[in-house]
């Protein structure tokens, strides 16, 4: 693929290092202060408001879960890839995604669509809360 295009046309869709929980303090802050919290059989997700511009990823998948690392890459690529199609979605949240013992056996449209509805139930979460932090305040 040529790459003929002047650099500030090209849009860039990476999971960029600002995208990412880096730092276990990054991770405890999550699994202390969860404020959103969205659980099936394959996931849970759990997410807090971070007050930056942007939403931030970090992920928990387990060999204890998920026994194959073809398996854990397989659902890291996944979540990663839906979390980057839903940054706009998700804006000013750090998250954090764990597996759970049905992730292995279920397949690349049934993850997707489970992150999507994951992601949509987070959003739900949080617009009735700061509602909620509204009403108090006035």
């Amino acid at each position: 693929m040529p790459r003929n295009t002047p650099a500030k046309q090209r849009v860039t869709n990476r999971f960029s290092r600002q995208a990412r929980l880096l730092s276990s303090d990054d991770f405890q802050k999550v699994f202390k202060q969860t404020s959103c919290r969205s659980v099936d059989q394959r996931l849970t997700v759990l997410a807090r408001q971070n007050g930056l511009g942007h939403a931030r990823l970090g992920l928990a998948i387990s060999k204890r879960t998920i026994k194959m690392a073809v398996g854990r890459n397989r659902v890291k690529r996944l979540v990663r890839e839906s979390f980057r199609q839903h940054q706009q979605l998700l804006m000013g949240l750090d998250i954090v995604v764990l597996s759970r013992n049905a992730a292995p056996q279920a397949s690349n449209p049934e993850l997707t669509s489970a992150l999507h509805t994951h992601w949509q139930r987070i959003t739900k979460q949080l617009a009735k809360q700061l509602e909620k932090q509204q009403c108090a305040k006035a």
